[in-house]
């Protein structure tokens, strides 16, 4: 694979934030990944960007990409990234780190040139190598329908603290789930409107406070309303289409010396009792995916819910881990051993490396780990976690319900759907 050019150059993300896309030109064509942000990110996540920010970073690939220019690559597997790995530490020895985002937004626009150099799509290049060219499974989506926490701005001064309240297909096609999901998401708003004490999730604004279209960083509707509100909507939502409710608490994002503290309802939770309140929300609300339900250092507050849950009957309820294990394969490993979760959170650009994701989800695999691949909330138009996730092997795939950045990932696995379904 001889480099022609290697164009670094910023992009703006779903929230209008500057983010980095790295542009290679080949023999091949012109291939291009630019990389998302998290505002709701775990403390273990490698930094984004340099100690002194983007623009720091950026200068750093101004000067190191005409360096790769007019070199050869052998990219025939995953492993043989190290080829660039190595250029890039050797930099970075000199001039301080790039950060998670180049290293994710660089690691994945060279597989795209190796997948085409090899003559194959980016995900039937990863399944090769890591499935042994085993025919993919079709993910389910993971959608986030009604938002609260972080992502969301407050409605008539309030807002549900749990961060994402999830909708989830179980349908024989990920075309149909997404339409599916689509309809549930529109029928979501009537409901919302029904039901207005506390607001709802089409904001306030203008002079004489009448309602205007708004949602929140990932697209889902706002409310002011509790979480057992919100989830009283998605029960009624999910009955009618046939769905399963997920639920993002966030807990790290809420959690403070030592207490959870709930600014909707005004109350202090402590580690028993949020661990409780969470069983019984499952219980009663029929949860099927509950994520970072504890603090992200609380491996034991995990296995509390874990075990809680496991007593409930007939529950096959997915305990997530994404703050608590930021794609790390040494938290991974220590919740897993914990019997803290059963389900992870991929997110690519939180450990910075493909190369740490392959062995992430080799480990999931023999252990069988449930893995969800996963966007971020500032998203860009790039499309590339379809094809890590199918690629990859992931059972579902959290990219939102509404909103292009979210819509074009999903027509991308969509897309890959119709190609195997014709072969």
């Amino acid at each position: 694979m001889f480099i022609k050019e290697v164009l670094p150059r910023f992009v703006k993300n779903s929230r209008g934030e500057k983010s980095i896309q790295i542009e290679i030109v080949t023999y091949e064509g012109k291939f291009k990944c630019s990389a998302p942000s998290g505002k709701s990110k775990g403390k273990s996540e490698v930094a984004s960007y340099n100690a002194k920010g983007i623009e720091r970073s950026m200068k750093m690939l101004r000067v190191f990409c005409p360096k790769l220019k007019h070199k050869n690559f052998i990219i025939k597997r995953i492993a043989h990234l190290k080829q660039i790995v190595e250029l890039m530490r050797r930099f970075e020895a000199k001039f301080g780190r790039f950060g998670g985002n180049v290293n994710y937004a660089m690691e994945g626009v060279f597989l795209k040139a190796a997948a085409a150099d090899n003559g194959k799509e980016l995900w039937e290049f990863i399944n090769d190598d890591v499935n042994d060219g085993l025919r993919p499974k079709m993910p389910m989506p993971v959608g986030n329908c009604i938002g609260g926490g972080l992502h969301s701005k407050t409605i008539n001064g309030k807002r549900p603290d749990f961060q994402e309240f999830l909708l989830i297909p179980k349908e024989k096609t990920f075309g149909r789930a997404v339409t599916v999901n689509l309809r549930a998401y529109e029928y979501s708003k009537k409901v919302l409107v029904q039901k207005p004490v506390g607001g709802w999730g089409l904001g306030v604004g203008g002079k004489f406070g009448e309602w205007r279209r708004e949602r929140n960083d990932e697209g889902a509707w706002m409310t002011g309303k509790t979480n057992e509100e919100v989830l009283e909507i998605l029960k009624t939502v999910a009955k009618r289409y046939k769905l399963r409710i997920g639920l993002d608490v966030a807990a790290s994002t809420f959690y403070d010396k030592s207490y959870y503290r709930y600014k909707n309802k005004d109350l202090i939770r402590d580690k028993v009792d949020q661990a409780d309140y969470i069983e019984r929300l499952v219980k009663k609300f029929g949860i099927f995916y509950v994520e970072d339900g504890m603090q992200e250092e609380d491996f034991s507050g995990f296995k509390e819910i874990s075990n809680g849950i496991a007593e409930i009957k007939k529950s096959k309820t997915l305990i997530v881990g994404d703050d608590l294990t930021t794609t790390n394969l040494k938290r991974v490993h220590r919740a897993v051993r914990g019997e803290a979760i059963n389900a992870v959170i991929i997110k690519p650009n939180q450990i910075g490396s493909i190369l740490e994701v392959k062995k992430v989800v080799e480990f999931c695999k023999k252990n069988n780990i449930v893995m969800i691949f996963s966007h971020r909330s500032g998203e860009t138009m790039d499309n590339i976690l379809a094809d890590y996730c199918i690629g990859f092997g992931g059972q579902f795939i959290k990219t939102g319900i509404f909103g292009r950045e979210r819509l074009i990932k999903l027509r991308r696995v969509m897309m890959i759907e119709r190609t195997l379904l014709r072969s």
